[in-house]
């Protein structure tokens, strides 16, 4: 469906606009930082303004518990039926027995403290409980602890007794929220052995997923919803410190690819508000703007009060911890620079079409990434045109995997939402037979290769150098060494991005998904000279096709001699 660019945010659809207009809600003046797409283009997909009512009168049917808002309906704000009930709930489709059911399963939202997370998450709770039709409901609130949980579970069991509208339908007691007339019930669950007791999950809020030291309980709490028709897991959370290895920087790097629109996926859908983080990299007085604190915080003025920001803001200014605390629990910000290098706008307006016929017979160089036996491998050739540009082809290898544990393409899948077996059936990636890379396969590939390209170097890395590299050296391929360091991975590394952001097709790609996917994985490390090299670590996914691609390039440069970045010894 074409956006009107004329709605208010492009971002939403104009469904939800009409939404807005048609209940007389006014349209939210606090865009959030990040969104996903609506899963509009989901085959069957419509819009269902009467489930959207439903939730909001539910929202109603509860009562605040505390301060000057004490005993008030919980009338939803414009921007939470904006950006969250009305494009979750609304957005509906046919399943296999033809009955509408809501298309999205996964919903993260990510608000700055005092945002109001505690009606949002006790109206939904209370929602999916209550009114979605569902018999038999299991509902949680999901946490690292059990005090933890109670954080999440004690506000809302708070909101349902002191609602007098709510009083007659359910039953309430020390650890759950009963409605006796569908036996479904909100609960706390704090672990994996809490869980597996007959656990057939409708619902879940998972509270402050950056908490969480890993994402067995969230998994645990996904894989239990298989068996209901329209389960929805709801985390709402603050940003994290930017470590990279946790269960929230693995959902944040999800969201944020969704919203680049790096692959698709419907079932999902992200909202994160915060302050914008280049902004404060040139602006050192931009923390502490009232325009700021609005950006960051949709509430603003109501939840979060203009007094409690001030004061916070006062008490950032005094130390440099403090700030570091302001900026993520009041403006959302995750306080650690970011290591992405490679500008996905900058990949995208350098696609092109690289044909393998027409290069047939050409010189090219390649590159060749083995990674782990039991994950994806990566070949790449490079094409100088011989004017400084490039054209890029790649080879993809998978094993098939198992599911238990997830690995191979299993895994894959898993972690792209199921492109990996799209990305197979369009012959971008190849599936080998069993659990471990098939060398013998990839061998003949590169064989094949060399009969039909001009092939002059093969770079592959010494430090995971295996049987394959004798094998090729046997079969006379023109095997190079080309190690992961700063000293020969920053010059191409650097090229690289100079060759993207120049734009007008110098590094001409294909469009081939699989590889944009790592593209927008990539990350870097810097050394105190300024020289970088790919980061496994810092890197959110597989980066092995940019990898590859690195390697290739270096030899085409080596070759080329002319422009090649110099690499900055250190001192």
């Amino acid at each position: 469906m074409a956006r009107i660019r004329s709605l208010p945010d492009p971002r939403l659809s104009p469904e939800v606009h009409q939404y807005l207009k048609s209940r007389g809600i006014p349209f939210p003046d606090c865009p959030p930082f990040i969104l996903t797409p609506e899963p509009t283009d989901y085959p069957g997909a419509v819009f269902d303004f009467d489930r959207v009512d439903l939730v909001r009168d539910v929202f109603q049917c509860l009562r605040h518990t505390q301060g000057e808002w004490a005993g008030r309906p919980l009338k939803p704000d414009p921007w939470q039926v904006a950006y969250i009930l009305a494009p979750v709930f609304g957005w509906v489709a046919p399943n296999d027995a033809g009955q509408l059911v809501r298309i999205i399963r996964k919903v993260h939202i990510e608000v700055p403290r005092k945002g109001g997370k505690t009606t949002l998450a006790g109206g939904i709770a209370t929602y999916l409980t209550c009114a979605d039709g569902e018999q038999g409901a299991q509902v949680y609130a999901v946490a690292t602890g059990k005090q933890q949980a109670r954080y999440c579970f004690d506000p809302v069991k708070a909101i349902a007794e002191k609602s007098p509208d709510l009083g007659p339908f359910v039953k309430i007691t020390a650890d759950r929220i009963v409605h006796t007339s569908s036996a479904s019930y909100f609960a706390v669950v704090a672990s994996i052995a809490d869980l597996l007791h007959g656990a057939n999950v409708h619902g879940a809020i998972v509270d402050e997923l950056h908490v969480h030291k890993d994402g067995k309980l969230v998994e645990a709490v996904e894989t239990g919803m298989g068996a209901r028709q329209q389960p929805l897991m709801v985390t709402i959370t603050t940003a994290d410190d930017s470590r990279q290895t946790t269960v929230y920087a693995q959902r944040r790097e999800r969201i944020e690819q969704l919203a680049r629109g790096a692959f698709k996926d419907p079932s999902t859908f992200g909202v994160i508000w915060a302050a914008d983080p280049k902004a404060l990299a040139g602006d050192l007085e931009y923390p502490f703007q009232e325009s700021t604190w609005r950006r960051a915080n949709p509430g603003y003025g109501i939840s979060p009060t203009r007094r409690f920001m001030v004061d916070a803001a006062a008490q950032a200014r005094q130390s440099p911890a403090n700030l570091a605390s302001f900026l993520r629990l009041h403006l959302n910000l995750r306080t650690k620079q970011d290591t992405r290098y490679l500008d996905l706008g900058a990949w995208d307006a350098n696609l092109g079409e690289v044909s393998e016929e027409s290069l047939t017979g050409c010189e090219c160089y390649g590159g060749l990434d083995l990674a782990s036996t039991g994950d994806l491998c990566a070949l790449c050739w490079d094409f100088p045109d011989g004017e400084g540009g490039h054209r890029a082809l790649w080879r993809l290898w998978i094993p098939e995997g198992g599911s238990s544990p997830p690995t191979g393409l299993v895994s894959l899948d898993l972690r792209t939402a199921g492109s990996a077996s799209i990305w197979a059936r369009q012959g971008l990636l190849t599936v080998t037979p069993g659990n471990v890379a098939d060398y013998s396969y990839i061998r003949n590939a590169i064989n094949q290769d060399r009969a039909r390209f001009s092939v002059q170097e093969l770079a592959y890395d010494p430090w995971n150098s295996t049987q394959l590299v004798n094998d090729l050296l046997a079969d006379g391929a023109p095997m190079v060494q080309v190690r992961q360091g700063f000293a020969s991975m920053s010059p191409p590394t650097k090229e690289l991005q100079r060759l993207l952001l120049e734009g007008s097709g110098r590094y001409l790609h294909g469009a081939n998904p699989a590889v944009r996917w790592q593209v927008d994985n990539f990350a870097v490390e810097m050394d105190a000279a300024g020289n970088v090299k790919p980061s496994r670590k810092n890197a959110s996914d597989k980066i092995d096709a940019v990898v590859s691609a690195l390697m290739a390039l270096d030899r085409a440069m080596r070759h080329e001699g002319a422009g090649e970045p110099a690499f900055l010894g250190s001192a």
